[in-house]
C-alpha cells in the first residue's frame, strides 16, 4: 500500500535555524557536518532541518558550556539521551497495558 503525504513537511533553512537558535549559520553547518544535528541536502546542495533542530542545538550549547564537553562527547551524550527517551517511552507504553 502506497503512502502519500497530505501536506509538505516543515523544513527550516540554515538561516532560519541560525536565527531561531541564535547561532551563526556556519556553526549550524558545522554541527550538521559533525552529525550533531540531522539535516537533509536537496538537489541544489542546500541543507534543510526539522523544527526540532533548534531544541537540539540548545542542548548542544548547554552540554558544551555547562559540562565543557568536546563535540565528539556531545554526539555520544545526544545518542544516549535519544536511547533513554525511547526506553522510557517503551516502559511507559508497557505500564499502560498492565
Amino acid at each position: 500500500m502506497a503512502e502519500y503525504l497530505l501536506v509538505r513537511p516543515v523544513r527550516l533553512s540554515v538561516d532560519s535555524v541560525a536565527v531561531r537558535s541564535g547561532l551563526h549559520p556556519e556553526l549550524v553547518r558545522r554541527f550538521a557536518a559533525l552529525g550533531l544535528v540531522d539535516s537533509v541536502t536537496d538537489a541544489q546542495g542546500r541543507l534543510w532541518f526539522e523544527p526540532s533542530t533548534v531544541a537540539t542545538l540548545a542542548r548542544v550549547q548547554r552540554l558544551r558550556s555547562g559540562l565543557s564537553l568536546n563535540y565528539a562527547a556531545i554526539g555520544l551524550v545526544l545518542d544516549l539521551l535519544k536511547r533513554i527517551d525511547v526506553l522510557e517511552a517503551q516502559v511507559g507504553s508497557s505500564r499502560r497495558w498492565t
